[in-house]
Formats: C-alpha cells, sequence, structure tokens
C-alpha cells in the first residue's frame, strides 16, 4: 500500500485558486408536515459553516500537512466574513478579493435527521475589476509556491485561468485542474486535468468500450498538451491516462453517505502527493483512497495525513 508523504508535505506550498464558496448547515428535527403546504417542517437545532468550492480543497491540503494559500473571490458580507474567520481557523493563508457588488457564493443546506432535505444556493458573478485584482495577485504568488491548484465551479473567478496556467509554465510550477463544463481548451498547457464522469462526456462524448474512452482521453490529453488526465469515475474508481498508458483502480468506499467535497478532497490529495515526488498512479491511489473516506462522512469533509498513513 502506497504510504502518504508526511514529511515531504510539510514542506511544500500550495496555491489553491478557484471559486471560493461557504458551506451552511443547518440542522434539525422533522416530526410534522406543515399546514401550509405538503412540506416537511424542520426546527432548527443548531448551524454549522464549512468552507467549501476551492476554499475546501485548501482546508483539505492543511489537513495533510502541507501550508496552502487561497485566492477567489468572496462578497463583502456576512458568509465572506465567515469564510476568512474559517480560512484563519484551519490555518490557511488567503489572498481572497472582495466583491461589492455581488454575494458570496453560498449553499445553504436543510436537513433533518440527518438527511438533507433541500439546498438553497446564494450566487451571482464577480465583477471585471475584481477579476483584474485576482489575476494579479495570483500571477504575483505562483512563483512562490510548489504547486498551483485550479478549482473551477464556472462562478467565474476562472475566467483568466489560460493566463494563471501560462504563468505557471513560464515559472516552471506544476498546474493541477478540476474542471467544468466542456470548453476545455481553456485548460490547454496544465500538468493534470481530473474531470469526474459526466464532465469527461461533456468534454468528449459517450463512450461504449474502455477502449474508446482510452482513445477519446489520450486525444484529449495530447489535444491539451496534459502531463495526465484523470478521470474520476465515481463507483467505477479513477482511470488514469499518461504517455505511458492507462491506469486504473477501483473505487474504494464501503459507503457512500455524502458525496459533497470527494473531488476537492481527491484534487487536493493529488496536488500534496505529486508535489511531494510521488508518481503519478502512487498519487492516483492515494487520492482515491482519500475520497473512499469522505463520502462515508456527512458534508463537505477533510482527511488528514495520518488517517492516509
Amino acid at each position: 500500500m502506497t504510504s502518504f508523504p508526511i514529511d515531504a508535505a510539510a514542506r511544500l506550498k500550495v496555491l489553491v485558486v478557484g471559486d471560493v464558496m461557504l458551506d451552511r448547515y443547518w440542522f434539525g428535527e422533522v416530526e410534522r408536515i406543515s399546514p401550509e403546504a405538503p412540506v416537511p417542517v424542520v426546527r432548527v437545532a443548531r448551524s454549522e459553516d464549512r468552507l467549501g468550492g476551492a476554499a475546501n480543497v485548501a482546508r483539505n491540503i492543511v489537513a495533510l500537512g502541507a501550508h496552502a494559500t487561497l485566492a477567489g473571490v468572496i462578497g463583502s458580507d456576512e458568509a465572506g466574513r465567515s469564510i476568512r474567520g474559517l480560512a484563519g481557523q484551519a490555518g490557511i493563508e488567503e489572498l481572497l478579493v472582495e466583491d461589492a457588488s455581488a454575494p458570496t457564493t453560498m449553499k445553504m443546506r436543510v436537513l433533518g435527521r440527518q438527511q438533507q432535505l433541500l439546498r438553497v444556493d446564494f450566487e451571482a458573478g464577480p465583477g471585471e475589476p475584481c477579476l483584474t485584482s485576482l489575476r494579479s495577485r495570483v500571477i504575483d504568488q505562483i512563483a512562490q509556491h510548489d504547486i498551483v491548484v485550479l478549482s473551477d465551479y464556472a462562478k467565474g473567478a476562472l475566467n483568466h485561468v489560460e493566463q494563471f496556467i501560462q504563468a505557471a509554465r513560464t515559472a516552471g510550477v506544476p498546474v493541477l485542474v478540476d474542471p467544468k463544463g466542456h470548453l476545455y481548451r481553456r485548460y490547454r498547457g496544465a500538468t493534470l486535468v481530473t474531470p469526474n464522469r459526466v464532465e469527461m462526456q461533456e468534454a468528449v462524448g459517450r463512450w461504449q468500450t474502455e477502449d474508446e474512452l482510452q482513445e477519446r482521453a489520450q486525444h484529449l490529453r495530447a489535444e491539451l498538451e496534459l502531463e495526465a488526465l484523470l478521470v474520476t469515475r465515481s463507483d467505477q474508481g479513477m482511470t488514469l491516462f499518461t504517455q505511458d498508458g492507462r491506469q486504473h483502480t477501483d473505487a474504494q468506499a464501503h459507503e457512500v453517505f455524502d458525496v459533497s467535497g470527494a473531488g476537492d478532497t481527491v484534487l487536493a490529495t493529488l496536488a500534496v502527493a505529486r508535489a511531494a515526488g510521488l508518481p503519478w498512479f502512487q498519487a492516483v491511489l492515494l487520492a482515491n483512497r482519500a475520497g473512499g473516506i469522505v463520502v462515508g462522512k456527512l458534508g463537505t469533509s477533510v482527511v488528514t495525513a495520518e488517517g492516509l498513513s
């Protein structure tokens, strides 16, 4: 079994850039149906805020023992202040840009008896002045880090993703991308891109056989000038494509409780393991193990270095 490089991780600095979110949970009990409409009445007992999106990637990186710098856009609001506070508590260095014209992206989940009943999203795209400021901060920081992680949730923070990738290539710093959508030309020149099964289908179309997937994946990898392409396939595990061919590992989860944030944990583990010097497939094996752990937990969660050792 591949062991996690704890000592090497402690020396690493990872720059995380992307769509920062707040995950807010309202926990309560359901004892009756509303007389106003056929919906459950949740008597809220407690609430909890957690870092989401790119911020959850940074949180996972710190939990694995490395140093994380978080760059993104938040609103000038209560949710944005919560993100700053949580980042500070987690030991994350932040380079967050405030946008007074748009709210912080927030996903509010209402749960009754540990079951999610409703999710309410608050979001709006960031303004161009904020994106320009973010671009400047990120490009200034890239050379001071061992690896760059771009977490794309299509909320607008990575509108200048091409310039981030080019700056990293110029500085000789590897770039890992968690993509969104089907316009993968934006990610040309990255070191690794990690689409899930649905995102891969959006990029290359549906495949019928493993040979067909391999042909399309290798074509996409070559077209985008990637060193590696990792397709995360939920219950089917993960498949890595490099110039040496295809390598696959089956899913590690014994019981799936909540998939929220699993992709963030996988990305964070890949970044730390790869920056620590592990070969791609050994990094994938660790990331697969980490993903299998967090899907057995409620909500966005983290895995520690000790949990992977």
